[in-house]
């Protein structure tokens, strides 16, 4: 009497039908929800990559040996405000002779500071204090370009005055036909390394 009650309440407590296959998941519901998934991501990507920060190769050997020609960097672009030492991208338009390539360079002073160059020790100088530049290839030597022979810059307001980390391979600020750049160029500030893999790291 007492197993027929239990069967009865088992009975009564599942649903007909709950593993037949009418119950089954519908493989195209589940299609429809990985699409959206993927969809959701992409347009993550797209909002990423256009409003907030990019993705843009080192071209050239200009910043050895912080980054080498090739490597792919995270450059955040959404609210950024240049600092002094901040690796940044600029814009390929920044200057003619650059042959329309976005430039990556470190900052070396902004707006109302000034900056002068003893070629003779290598030492760069801003508002008259030397800089501190562990993250430089090598000693700086007087470019033998005669737009490079300028030493001392007062930078404009809402301009920054931009340097290579391989000072002796780098076409930069010093150079005449580029100068302070306004911050307008500026496309953002490297802050991830992505490839690679043993470049992988943050700035």
């Amino acid at each position: 009497m007492r197993d027929e009650f239990e069967n009865r309440n088992v009975s009564a407590g599942q649903p007909e039908g709950l593993d037949g296959p009418e119950d089954a998941r519908n493989p195209g519901r589940e299609f429809f929800d990985w699409f959206q998934m993927v969809m959701w991501c992409v347009l993550a990507a797209v909002l990423l990559f256009n409003c907030f920060a990019r993705l843009t190769r080192v071209d050239g050997g200009s910043m050895d040996n912080t980054l080498k020609h090739g490597e792919l960097m995270l450059v955040w672009s959404l609210g950024y405000r240049p600092q002094q030492g901040d690796i940044v991208v600029l814009n390929k338009v920044t200057a003619d002779f650059l042959d329309n390539r976005a430039i990556v360079k470190r900052v070396i002073a902004r707006g109302g500071q000034t900056v002068d160059i003893d070629y003779e020790t290598g030492s760069v100088y801003v508002d008259g204090q030397p800089l501190d530049e562990p993250y430089i290839k090598e000693q700086m030597y007087l470019p033998n370009g005669f737009t490079m022979q300028q030493t001392h810059w007062e930078i404009p307001e809402h301009a920054v005055f931009v340097m290579g980390d391989n000072r002796n391979a780098s076409t930069d600020s010093r150079d005449q036909r580029l100068g302070p750049v306004d911050e307008d160029y500026i496309l953002g500030k490297v802050v991830l390394g992505l490839w690679p893999p043993d470049r992988i790291g943050v700035f």
